[in-house]
């Protein structure tokens, strides 16, 4: 007997991209990661007043934080819960992981940044990346890529008519 797959709902899950760190670094590995937010934070999601462009990751005791990353509070948001937009977030991941990425960070001279943030059921994921600082020759041999691969598909196009 299978089991029935629930359908998508329609739209999208999710909340943030952050397309300033494709274009400034070479990513070399993707990790997803829990993000430990307060109520009004998942709130402040839920209506899409997040961004997360100038953030990025530091790992401190052992442990993974997100700082920089801006979620602006609702003008609902309760009187007595000081807000604070910058408030630097706990990422949760194995432990594993943390060795691992630590280890990279401090010997290899990679740097997380933060790719995007989305609903993974009820919860939000942060998709991280350990990436290198792309140099002046490395973009604009990925725009010459990017401007090749759109004027081979014209051709195949018109090629197909």
């Amino acid at each position: 007997m299978t089991k029935n797959k629930a359908k998508k709902k329609p739209g999208s899950n999710t909340i943030a991209v952050n397309r300033k760190a494709r274009h400034e670094y070479s990513i070399e590995e993707k990790f997803e990661a829990g993000v430990e937010l307060l109520g009004w934070e998942v709130k402040a999601l839920r209506a899409g007043k997040v961004n997360i462009g100038e953030a990025y990751v530091f790992m401190r005791n052992g442990e993974a934080f997100l700082f920089a990353a801006t979620i602006t509070p609702l003008n609902m948001a309760s009187t007595h819960v000081v807000c604070d937009p910058l408030r630097t977030r706990k990422l949760l991941l194995h432990r594993r992981q943390l060795d691992r990425l630590t280890g990279l960070i401090e010997r290899e001279g990679y740097t997380l940044v933060p790719l995007s943030l989305y609903w993974s059921k009820s919860w939000v994921k942060a998709e991280i990346g350990l990436v290198k600082g792309k140099k002046a020759h490395d973009k604009r041999q990925d725009v010459k890529e990017r401007d090749w691969q759109r004027e081979k598909d014209r051709m195949m196009k018109h090629k197909a008519r």
